[in-house]
This record gives structure tokens, sequence and C-alpha cells, in this order.
């Protein structure tokens, strides 16, 4: 390949957004109970598309799942369409108040949430308690 055309290829690429940026499940009825059943530990993004906070969170979220791939070992992601589910059983079960409400579950336990919080610091801490009670699990 010529000099050029490989610069040329790399300058490119770096614009395009990774193709290897890990995604959430996008909830089904029933798809949290069957992954808690599983003896997993699991993240739940309760989101609505024009939420500003939602939005915010998710990059939170994602920018910190593409730095530390132990995030995705060992958490499973769902995120919760609001606008679908907000008077869903999902979301009134777990007494959820609004969109933009993160929390991580395992077995029966509410492991912690964080309601319309967007610091990054939180979000890890929120997602560093899953890791560290799904590790105690193995």
């Amino acid at each position: 390949m010529k000099r050029r055309t490989f610069i040329s290829l790399i300058a490119g690429l770096a614009l395009v957004p990774s193709l290897a940026t890990a995604t959430s499940l996008e909830y089904e009825p029933g798809l949290i109970k069957k992954a808690l059943a599983e003896g997993k530990t699991v993240f739940v993004d309760y989101a609505a598309s024009w939420c500003s906070t939602c939005k915010r969170q998710e990059r939170l979220i994602q920018q910190l799942r593409d730095r530390n791939p132990i995030y995705d070992q060992h958490l499973t992601f769902v995120r919760v369409d609001w606008d679908v589910y907000g008077d869903h059983e999902v979301t009134e079960s777990r007494n959820i108040p609004r969109r933009s409400t993160l929390l991580v579950l395992n077995g029966q336990e509410e492991l912690g949430r964080i309601v319309a919080g967007t610091n990054i610091k939180e979000i890890q801490a929120l997602m560093d308690v899953g890791v560290a009670k799904a590790q105690s699990m193995r």
C-alpha cells in the first residue's frame, strides 16, 4: 500500500466512531428477570431518546466501558425505553421515579442507584459496585 493511501485511510478511520463500541441490550419484558435468574449482575439505564440528561449519562457510561473492559465482562447492560416502559411493571416494581435513573441489580437485591446524576465518578462507583458483587459470586 502506498504511504499516501495508508495515511488517508488512517485519517478517515479516526473520523468514524469505533465499531467495537459496546452496546446495551434493549429491554423487552422478562429480560432483566431472566438475566438475574441466570446469576448475572445487571446495570439498568432508564432513558428516553429526547432526554438530555439521559444522553449525557449514556456518553459517560460508554466512555467508562470503552476505557475498562471489566465492566462488559461482569455486567449486563440493559436500556429501558422510558417512553415505552415508563408505566410498566419493570419501572413501577422498582419505584423508578423518572427517566435518567441508573441502577445495578443482582438477584433480588438492588445494589445502588443514581437518579438524574451525570457525575462520571458517581457512575463509575455504581458500576464498580456491580463488578465487585459479580466477582464475589464467582
